[in-house]
């Protein structure tokens, strides 16, 4: 990376300038930090409070500092306008500053994503993240299973405790339908935006979301299961030796009631 008018994707700025490879090397050596990881179209974002108060909250937990909003909004938007692009996929970074009386933000730019609507098999797994209310980098246990998971036929990991509760997939929320509501898993997990969003859209849109406990054992009550994350949904056709029924319906559903959600300019 020379100068913002020449940048390319993926591209990073750190503050507001371009990433120097010290920047780049700290940010590959300090995992104490949290992030947010969002998809803007046309310079907007749904959810986008939602981004903001995780990013404020975090830091505030972490750094026992806030994070203003506007701040993370305008490195959004200077780093969108040296990539020269509207459409993308943007992270958001905090990390401590070595006096430890502010935070460095990094902001990333690559290209935009989607997730493949395809349906997902899933290989429950025995982890739960420490502190999984943060969205934190370099998290080895998912990962881990993650790639444990492919190598043994299944598309991705679900993150399971020590009683069998099931708590969210390895870099998703996990949904259930019952044929009437959309179920949340009650466990120790990260609430992403997506699923935010839907919880806030879903009972507008005359689905019923609630948020209760689901087990392993459990899952024959279910008919379907869906996984959201900043890219989007997919269904889920598998989870361990139990097969749930593909809903196309109900994947347009939950489509629309994303989309009809208010997006907002960065």
């Amino acid at each position: 990376m020379t100068t913002p008018a020449a940048a390319a994707l993926p591209y990073a700025e750190f503050d507001g300038r371009p990433a120097t490879e010290d920047d780049l090397r700290r940010a590959l050596l300090v995992n104490y930090a949290h992030f947010t990881a969002m998809q803007v179209r046309g310079g907007r974002v749904r959810g986008l409070d939602l981004h903001l108060a995780r990013l404020d909250a975090a830091n505030r937990e972490m750094f026992e500092l806030p994070l203003d909003g506007g701040r993370v909004r305008g490195l959004i938007r200077h780093a969108l306008e040296n990539a020269d692009t509207a459409d993308a996929s943007v992270r958001v970074y905090a990390y401590p500053r070595l006096a430890d009386t502010a935070v460095t933000v990094m902001v990333t730019v690559a290209g935009p994503a989607r997730m493949s609507p395809e349906p997902r098999s899933l290989m429950p797994v025995p982890y739960t993240r420490t502190a999984p209310h943060l969205k934190r980098p370099g998290e080895f246990g998912q990962t881990y299973y993650a790639r444990l998971a492919s190598r043994s036929g299944f598309d991705d990991a679900l993150l399971t405790g020590p009683d069998g509760s099931v708590a969210e997939g390895a870099i998703a929320n996990i949904g259930f339908w019952d044929g009437t509501a959309v179920i949340w898993p009650q466990a120790p997990a990260l609430t992403g935006i997506t699923m935010g969003v839907l919880e806030r859209e879903l009972p507008g849109a005359g689905v019923e979301s609630v948020r209760r406990a689901v087990t392993l054992d459990g899952l024959g009550a279910y008919r379907s299961a869906f996984l959201s994350n900043s890219q989007g949904l997919a269904p889920v056709a598998r989870i361990g030796d139990t097969d749930l029924t593909v809903d196309e319906a109900l994947m347009k559903r939950l489509t629309a009631a994303y989309e009809a959600a208010p997006d907002e300019a960065v």
